[in-house]
């Protein structure tokens, strides 16, 4: 089969023909049909998290069944499967113990624990496939397998209920997403942007209201609106997020789920007053997953990506790495 991976950390991807893998006891094997490319893939290409080398990123994975190892009762050859962040997990630990298998202290990330979807085929746990509705086709799957599943869960799980008023921070590769998201489940939505040109998007995708960062005080306009119930922080810049704590209403939220190491500037007499507070929000498990797909199914929510071949990933990683994606990069084997 053809792989596309990293050689060593920061270099430039090579394609690569290797035998197609065998899933192991409790394993399946996924035929891939579309991978999104996603920010955090970086972190594979930097070894960031401890993987070793050659390795092939990729956790917006979407494919169908095509081989099942010993054990594996829940899926069957030919069902069309996603895998995302959540690569597995060892059941054992005490954040599992307790049913929260996303924090699991030894958790699998596809792409770093092992080969990810920049492939024709991988393997990964029974327990991280989720299954894609048969309305979704795979380009579309991947990206919400990730960005998707990030911003339904951030919301879902949130102080904000129908009717709140939500503001999405960013307009970008999760943004977009989580605009439509926000919008049917029946909230206010409040974009925030820099600068006035993805105003007339982001009313597309459903947001009430536009806030230019450039050219407002954030936390004045969201008062002015009313004041955010939740602002969900999908940028990766943390200087763009501390403003909009103002903007909070009384024990209001503001989840990041925009990843970077630079901190974030969060004075205690700006969350104290009216008892608001700064969560961070990881994406979730497979179940989570088909959660996302089947709202997605239903609301008619849907990324805006751009296929490109495997053969192609290096000018598909350069485009997303430069913010010029508009917005998901989705690699395609067939």
């Amino acid at each position: 089969m053809k792989i596309a991976r990293v050689p060593e950390a920061n270099a430039q991807f090579e394609l690569a023909e290797v035998e197609i893998p065998e899933p192991g006891r409790g394993q399946v094997r996924v035929k891939v049909h579309a991978c999104g490319v996603c920010h955090s893939d970086s972190l594979t290409v930097a070894g960031a998290f401890g993987n070793s080398f050659p390795r092939a990123p990729g956790h917006e994975v979407a494919g169908e069944v095509d081989a099942v190892g010993d054990g594996v009762t829940t899926w069957s050859v030919g069902d069309r499967v996603g895998v995302g962040w959540f690569g597995g997990c060892d059941f054992t630990c005490e954040p599992c113990r307790r049913g929260d298998f996303i924090s699991c202290e030894n958790g699998l990330v596809p792409g770093i624990a092992y080969d990810g979807g920049y492939a024709e085929y991988m393997v990964a746990p029974a327990e991280a496939v989720a299954r894609i509705p048969d309305e979704l086709s795979y380009v579309d799957a991947a990206p919400l397998l990730c960005a998707g599943i990030t911003t339904f869960n951030a919301l879902r799980e949130s102080v904000a209920r129908p009717g709140d008023r939500v503001a999405i921070l960013g307009v970008g590769g999760l943004g977009h997403l989580g605009i439509q998201y926000a919008a049917k489940m029946g909230f206010e939505v409040v974009a925030i942007a820099r600068g006035k040109d993805k105003e007339p998007l982001a009313k597309k995708l459903g947001a009430h209201h536009y806030i230019d960062s450039t050219a407002s005080d954030v936390a004045a306009a969201l008062k002015a609106l009313g004041g955010a119930k939740v602002v969900l922080a999908t940028v990766t810049a943390p200087e763009a997020m501390t403003p909009a704590l103002a903007g909070l209403k009384a024990r209001g939220q503001l989840v990041v789920v925009g990843v970077s190491t630079d901190p974030i500037q969060v004075p205690p007499a700006a969350i104290i007053p009216n008892s608001t507070s700064v969560q961070g929000h990881a994406s979730g498990t497979s179940q989570d997953s088909e959660d996302t797909l089947r709202f997605s199914m239903l609301t008619g929510v849907r990324p805006m990506i751009e296929t490109v071949p495997l053969s192609e990933v290096q000018a598909a990683y350069d485009k997303m790495i430069r913010g010029d994606a508009r917005f998901r990069m989705v690699l395609t084997m067939d």
